[in-house]
């Protein structure tokens, strides 16, 4: 393997992970889900620090960095709802502000021909809770700490860091497109 493809190589076992985390959700191994995930984020931020550090950046990593993240969060969030250790609801809506997010990006990119996309400090936070509500539900679950009411508040703030995010992106994006920059 060339070492310049390091990061994509991690990138991709994210990717592999994925269905891996499904069936492991599925046998209810919630400890190994766990370690799975905590592992998926060493990989996520381990591929961004070499390929910054070392100059590895391209153009599929960019692409499958996030999508990487994206499968890996919505699964879980679909299958933790799956398992009535979630609301019905809430992967309903972070799936839809994932798909909020895609559609404007597609809409700005035909507009307007090229468009950056940057995490915002608000989709930044919101990720963070995210990450940190499917963590809590997997140690919760695996019986290792009772989160019931942390979890219960992290579901409240996910909803609305969520929806705030999505709010935010067509501000941003409403602002572009008028050439208001």
């Amino acid at each position: 393997m060339i070492i310049s493809q390091i990061p994509n190589f991690l990138t991709l076992l994210r990717i592999v992970a994925v269905p891996v985390m499904v069936l492991l959700l599925r046998e209810e191994a919630y400890d190994l889900t766990f370690y799975l995930f905590v592992l998926a984020g060493i990989t996520d931020g381990l591929d961004g620090f070499i390929a910054k550090r070392f100059g590895f950046e391209t153009r599929l990593g960019a692409i499958l960095d996030p999508l990487a993240d994206k499968l890996l969060l919505v699964t879980a969030f679909v299958m933790l709802a799956n398992q009535e250790h979630l609301p019905f609801w809430l992967p309903v809506v972070v799936v839809f502000r994932d798909l909020l997010i895609v559609s404007g990006y597609l809409i700005v990119q035909v507009l307007q021909e090229t468009v950056q996309i940057k995490p915002t400090g608000i989709s930044k936070v919101n990720t963070f809770l995210q990450i940190s509500l499917i963590g809590a539900v997997l140690v919760d679950q695996a019986g290792w700490l009772a989160l019931d009411q942390g979890i219960d508040i992290l579901i409240l703030t996910v909803l609305v860091t969520t929806v705030t995010s999505g709010l935010h992106y067509i501000w941003v994006w409403g602002f572009s497109l008028n050439g208001d920059d």
